[in-house]
């Protein structure tokens, strides 16, 4: 009979303590929301287009000054300009897409392992969860009264309480860690959601751009087919290559301007941010002398952290995280150190060199290296990509600035694969080679700059 009444309440406790547990679980597991349409990638591209406006609008306004300038009317590879534009674009947004791919699929399998480990200490929490309710259950909610009144040795009573209480702590510490771990698996399931999403949205956005890619590809050999001769005898014009390097020149002077004039206004911004907090400062001190002075005889009042600041000290101690670096704390050593230490950008036959004659027109004022087509562009040094379009003559070019009025530029490239903006290590890829702005041959063409002057790279690179 006891066997029997041991059994029933045996059954009755695991089926009480599976609906417990089930009442609990649906306590600490809402419902997971719906699908987010727009993804956190989409808003962060979103973000960084909306940053890149303002600097594009100046690169904008600076090409309209130095095309203002043009004589030379009819250009052949003028008609080129477009198709190759949207060349280089869409082959960096399938490099910037590639990358983009590897980084959420990475992101992916650490969310995939996470939801592992997090279900497996789930289930086990859910087990002990499921076996402390039941145990509670079999023995009963009336144990503490009957302690109590038992008569039994108050020592004892006492024992069985704290026992009960450290129980009762352990339950509601196990529910509140368990109720983390399945809030922790809602995110886990609303992120690794999230990063399928993107994934799909990269693989749409690939496929358009190989298909843009392909297309603006046909459109200009078609359009090289039918210019080939125009093109062939305005390269040997010794006008149009005097003109090329004026308008290059005339690029180089317009973006260092650009580069003094942002460096004043960060000067402005950090001496005026300079300023407030000196003011800042001095209004804590007379405010805190006013309390002194209202306080009684021998009462001390703390100083604030904001009393320690000298105007001495002030430009080393303040607004060090809200302008933009110098030259050197952006892109490491200073430019002018590197000489001898350079690697050329590109490898390939070294077919022009600076002072060179270009036929009856001006001398070379860089080098040109022989390359296929695609092959990758380094940048030589760390710095700042300051252009990044298409000029005539020179196609799609790229041009890094290092500090201390020193450019690298790169020219005739198929594509550019960073933007105007970013900052680049040294050795990071930023373009591929090609024959855009009507080059005859694939390669790249490759100057150094300072002060707006032109001088020998060689003298500066090693080729070991």
């Amino acid at each position: 009979m006891i066997g029997l009444i041991w059994h029933r309440r045996v059954g009755k406790s695991a089926a009480f303590g599976t609906a417990a547990l089930i009442a609990v679980l649906c306590l600490l597991s809402p419902s997971l929301p719906a699908n987010a349409q727009v993804t956190e990638r989409a808003r962060q591209k979103q973000a960084a287009e909306k940053e890149r406006a303002d600097l594009q609008q100046k690169l904008a306004n600076l090409k309209r000054d130095i095309d203002k300038t043009e004589t030379a009317k009819g250009n052949a590879a003028d008609a080129l300009a477009e198709s190759e534009q949207a060349i280089s674009k869409a082959n960096r947004s399938l490099r910037e897409l590639g990358q983009e791919q590897a980084d959420t699929e990475a992101k992916l399998n650490v969310l995939v392992r996470q939801q592992a480990d997090l279900s497996g200490v789930v289930n086990s929490q859910q087990a002990q969860l499921s076996k402390l309710l039941r145990d509670q259950y079999v023995a009963g909610n009336e144990d503490r009264i009957k302690l109590l009144l038992s008569g039994d040795n108050p020592n004892r009573i006492n024992r069985e309480l704290q026992y009960m209480g450290y129980v009762s702590q352990a339950q509601a510490k196990l529910i509140e860690t368990l109720r983390v771990n399945l809030q922790a698996i809602k995110d886990n399931k609303a992120a690794t959601q999230n990063a399928k999403f993107e994934l799909e949205e990269i693989a749409q956005e690939e496929n358009e751009q190989k298909k843009l890619l392909e297309k603006e590809k046909t459109k200009r050999g078609t359009l090289l087919a039918q210019l080939s001769t125009k093109l062939n005898a305005q390269r040997k014009e010794a006008g149009n290559l005097q003109r090329d390097e004026q308008r290059l020149s005339g690029l180089v002077d317009k973006l260092a301007q650009l580069i003094e004039e942002q460096k004043k206004a960060e000067a402005a911004a950090r001496e005026k941010h300079r300023q407030e907090q000196l003011a800042k400062a001095r209004a804590e001190r007379e405010r805190r002398a006013a309390q002194q002075a209202k306080a009684a005889p021998g009462t001390k009042i703390k100083p604030a952290p904001s009393d320690a600041i000298d105007d001495d000290e002030a430009p080393q101690s303040l607004g060090r995280n809200e302008v933009t670096p110098s030259a050197e704390e952006n892109f490491g050593k200073p430019f002018a150190s590197l000489r001898g230490q350079l690697r050329l950008p590109v490898r390939g036959d070294l077919i022009a060199k600076f002072g060179g004659k270009r036929g009856d027109g001006p001398t070379w004022k860089g080098l040109f290296i022989r390359a296929p087509e695609g092959t990758e562009v380094k940048a030589v040094a760390a710095g700042r990509v300051v252009y990044a379009d298409w000029l005539r003559g020179f196609g799609n070019l790229i041009i890094v600035d290092h500090g201390n009025q020193y450019m690298t530029i790169y020219g005739n490239n198929q594509s550019v694969l960073k933007r105007a903006g970013d900052l680049v290590k040294t050795g990071d890829v930023i373009a591929s080679a090609g024959n855009s702005g009507g080059n005859e041959q694939s390669g790249l063409y490759f100057e150094m700059r300072h002060q707006g002057r032109a001088f020998d790279p060689l003298g500066w690179v090693t080729t070991r």
